[in-house]
């Protein structure tokens, strides 16, 4: 995987596949589509199949503090190591070579996840070299986006190596990577030269926490998160990302994310204060791990009505609902589209207005026309 001119990350190819390998590729990546089976478990238009929805957040102040939401999933981390579930936990940190980007990291205590906290809104791509951060024996935990979890999990399908090596899937709500270009232009925003950093955090250290560069004289510069994201990261949202189907963790056990509070027209509000999370129980084996951590005092839970979780997730919602007509609009341009099985987008539709769909499906079909345009002027 390399950062491409964009600042996203892509596959380079560096020699011939087989026929073998290229199926294997083909049932595995979740860019060409996933396929969710509800095996008995509640199965929601917008969220996906799951056994419960709780609020809660990380009892460890320092976790809940330096998380990005409640420091559940970096309790969760950190209580599977403690409590001998697992040995390691593979997650994503800050590249010590470039503070913008990401790199792939083996957690072995509570002081690793502690350092790695916050979300890295930047190109991923835990599941590269994967075998390399495998110790062999031990037992790992894999924290992933959405995407990750299910190319994980297709993988373990094909392996029950691989799956008695990760027993744990942990995934959050993810509204899709921006670039590293993205990046550059919030520390650019700041009033900062992005060659100059020596660390940044895209969130946390409060809820939900301001993007913070710190530069290479000692100096820090700050951005409210509803900046940072709102203003600009998300208008580097890569393409796939504006089409997957999957933004809440469909394959993982356990899931993680912002519970916002609400304004009286039922959008989030941003104001800082301390951090609570949405976590979804997903299997068997994620409410069993929820109630030994709540059990033990590690994170508190409380129940949750998923009937709330549109207005605190208005995002994912409309996301979701609109996904289907973008598709179509794709599809009437000649590009390919993943294929999704068991997601239930017409069902999300019809939970959306037909005007939302007509805006969904002219959107994306003026984008792609102009990139059609554009491919033809470069030509």
């Amino acid at each position: 995987m390399e950062a491409d001119v964009r600042g996203y990350l892509r596959p380079v190819q560096r020699g011939a596949l087989d026929a073998a390998r290229e199926a294997a590729v083909a049932q595995v990546c979740p860019g060409l589509g996933q396929t969710v089976v509800a095996a008995g478990r509640e199965d929601h238009p917008l969220w996906g199949s799951f056994l419960s929805m709780h609020t809660g957040h990380a009892t460890d102040p320092d976790l809940r503090h330096a998380g990005a939401s409640g420091g559940g999933l970096s309790a969760a981390a950190a209580w599977l190591m403690e409590s001998g579930t697992v040995d390691a936990v593979i997650l994503t940190a800050a590249d010590p070579d470039n503070p913008l980007g990401n790199r792939t990291m083996i957690a072995r205590s509570r002081a690793d996840v502690l350092a790695a906290a916050g979300s890295r809104y930047a190109p991923a791509s835990p599941l590269a070299g994967l075998q390399d951060h495998l110790t062999p024996g031990a037992r790992h935990a894999f924290v992933g986006k959405p995407c990750d979890a299910a190319a994980l999990r297709a993988m373990i399908a094909r392996d029950p190596a691989l799956a008695a090596a990760i027993p744990v899937v942990l995934s959050f709500f993810c509204a899709g990577t921006p670039s590293l270009t993205g990046a550059r232009r919030v520390v650019e925003r700041m009033g900062a030269n992005p060659d100059a950093l020596r660390a940044f955090r895209y969130r946390g250290m409060g809820w939900p926490g301001h993007a913070t560069a710190t530069l290479a004289d000692g100096s820090t510069r700050q951005m409210s998160y509803a900046e940072s994201w709102g203003q600009v990261l998300s208008k580097f949202v890569q393409h796939r990302c504006r089409i997957c189907a999957d933004g809440t963790g469909a394959a993982a056990d356990l899931v993680f994310a912002d519970a916002w509070e609400t304004n009286a027209e039922g959008y989030p509000l941003f104001e800082e204060q301390d951090g609570e999370s949405l976590i979804v129980v997903r299997t068997a084996l994620g409410g069993r791990l929820l109630t030994r951590m709540v059990e033990g005092g590690h994170i508190t839970a409380e129940a949750f009505d998923p009937a709330a979780l549109a207005a605190m997730q208005p995002g994912q919602r409309k996301r979701r609902q609109g996904l289907l007509a973008r598709l179509a609009a794709l599809r009437l341009l000649g590009r390919p589209v993943p294929r999704y099985r068991g997601l239930r987008l017409w069902a999300a539709m019809r939970q959306g207005s037909p005007g939302r769909s007509a805006r969904d499906f002219f959107g994306m079909l003026r984008r792609g026309l102009r990139r059609d345009r554009a491919r033809r002027g470069a030509g």
